[in-house]
């Protein structure tokens, strides 16, 4: 190494990048040499040994902050600094694992907000081919549920997927969720309203019983949910009661 170098081969030498140089002298961790006659800065040996002690520093996850008051630190101040940074590095560690965990339950998706077993049962709606509305429709229902009552919940789900086995309660419930954009004189409305009316006239479903003694819940459900009527479910709703 000559005894005068340029930004370029003092930045070759450290290993470090110009940019890097320049911020280094704009933080105050590197002073600036003057310019020569030709006008280019020339650096020296002292300035290529704090340039390595501050790569090194800066490799090892010490903010540049710090490093200004360790470049000159004796053994002992620098020890101290070091154990008291890595301990700053542990907690930050351990922070970004539990972001982590919680990016890993959003992936999860429904899993997120509501019991395994509702989870369950929105992924079986999906691969019966329910619209996705629907289903949102489902989760923010059982999450209200869940909050409000999960003993009824749990009795709720345990129904609904025992429901859900039934071939005419699937085929009424995939009814239902095209019928949602119908049109509200749509002549299938009437046949799907007397299926409907019948199967409940023939096995009243005691998850239609826990709902009667949540009533709160019902109001609190359908006002958040705003998809969760149109007019040819409201004509549905006439017909069923009429």
């Amino acid at each position: 190494m000559s005894s005068m170098l340029t930004i370029g081969q003092l930045a070759d030498y450290a290993g470090v990048t110009i940019k890097a140089i320049r911020h280094y002298h704009e933080r105050g961790l590197l002073a600036e040499p003057g310019r020569d006659s030709s006008g280019y800065r020339r650096y020296t040996a002292e300035h290529a040994i704090k340039l390595v002690k501050i790569r090194t520093l800066a490799h090892a996850g010490v903010p540049l902050a710090r490093i200004r008051g360790l470049l000159d630190a004796d053994a002992e101040t620098l020890t101290a600094a070091i154990a008291e940074i890595d301990r700053d590095l542990q907690d930050r560690i351990a922070q970004l694992g539990r972001t982590r965990n919680q990016l890993a339950q959003l992936r999860g998706g429904d899993r997120l907000f509501v019991s395994p077993e509702v989870a369950d049962h929105l992924d079986d709606l999906r691969e019966l081919g329910v619209s996705e509305r629907q289903i949102h429709l489902e989760r923010d229902g059982w999450i209200l549920m869940q909050t409000a009552s999960p003993e009824d919940a749990s009795l709720w789900i345990a129904e609904k997927r025992e429901l859900m086995t039934d071939p005419e309660f699937r085929a009424l419930y995939l009814g239902h969720d095209a019928a949602y954009d119908w049109s509200s004189d749509d002549p299938r409305l009437p046949g799907l309203a007397d299926r409907t009316r019948n199967w409940f006239t023939n096995r009243l479903s005691r998850s239609e019983t826990c709902a009667v003694h949540n009533p709160a819940i019902a109001r609190l459900a359908a006002q958040s949910q705003p998809g969760a009527s149109s007019p040819a479910w409201d004509r549905l709703a006439e017909l069923m009661t009429g």
